[in-house]
């Protein structure tokens, strides 16, 4: 999947909705002044803004895989220790932080276990890890008009509905194969208006991620099938996406 891409492009097409969850997962977290936390999977830093504005530059920390995504941070968050680095191998020592949080990576992490065991190794005991995925096993995910159309014409896609946490329930299964502590979950909810069809449909276009893949996989008649397919799927316009992540937060 294609995660090297322009900052700008996932902007359009995830950020729009990940910038209105980064609130709800740091309260979640119960994230306050005089700690000191990392952003793990920061992509181009919807989460690590609202932390900043909570704790201040140097206070926090985010890493992310994609060399794109982490030149992008740096340069809206001056003052943050930004590094490249996936989830799985996180470049701190242990217990560096009082939380450590991920927000929309956990299904993209190669190995996700490992990645939620290297959170809480950098974070003190008593700390908080927490993370959000969103919920595409079932039928509340920001993408469901799009994959719902790709499935009507081709019922074996890889519509992301398998990748771990998308599920509810998932997250805590893989919170206590990794050790945390007293797990709660939860499930967190966003909406977004969007002011006509083409404004929704045209960040699918820019390659971004696994939607973004599919899309490009295809010849110019079946993407106009697509398109035709998520129109008819929309009510008038504009129109609002609801969209609901699983999450969990746990003790280190």
């Amino acid at each position: 999947m294609s995660f090297d891409v322009a900052a700008e492009a996932y902007d359009r097409y995830m950020g729009r909705y990940s910038r209105l969850l980064s609130g709800q997962l740091a309260d979640l977290a119960a994230i306050r002044r005089g700690q000191r936390v990392v952003d793990v999977g920061c992509g181009t830093g919807a989460l690590t803004g609202e932390l900043v504005g909570r704790l201040g530059a140097s206070s926090v920390a985010a890493v992310d895989p994609s060399e794109p995504f982490v030149a992008t941070t740096r340069a809206r968050h001056p003052g943050v220790d930004v590094r490249q680095a996936p989830a799985e191998r996180l470049p701190f020592p242990g217990e560096a932080f009082d939380a450590a949080l991920a927000q929309l990576v956990v299904h993209f992490m190669k190995d996700p276990l490992a990645g939620i065991t290297e959170m809480a190794r950098v974070t003190r005991r008593g700390g908080v890890v927490a993370a959000c995925v969103w919920d595409h096993g079932g039928s509340q995910g920001p993408l469901r008009l799009f994959w719902g159309a790709a499935r009507a014409l081709d019922p074996d896609v890889d519509d992301e509905s398998h990748l771990p946490g998308t599920r509810e329930g998932q997250l805590t299964e893989l919170f206590e194969a990794a050790g945390l502590r007293e797990i709660e979950a939860t499930a967190l909810s966003v909406s977004l208006e969007h002011p006509t069809f083409e404004a929704w449909w045209e960040p699918f276009t820019r390659g971004v991620g696994p939607a973004g893949d599919y899309l490009a996989s295809l010849d110019a008649d079946r993407r106009t099938e697509l398109r035709e397919g998520c129109r008819r799927q929309v009510p008038s316009e504009p129109f609002v996406v609801t969209a609901v992540a699983w999450a969990a937060r746990a003790l280190a």
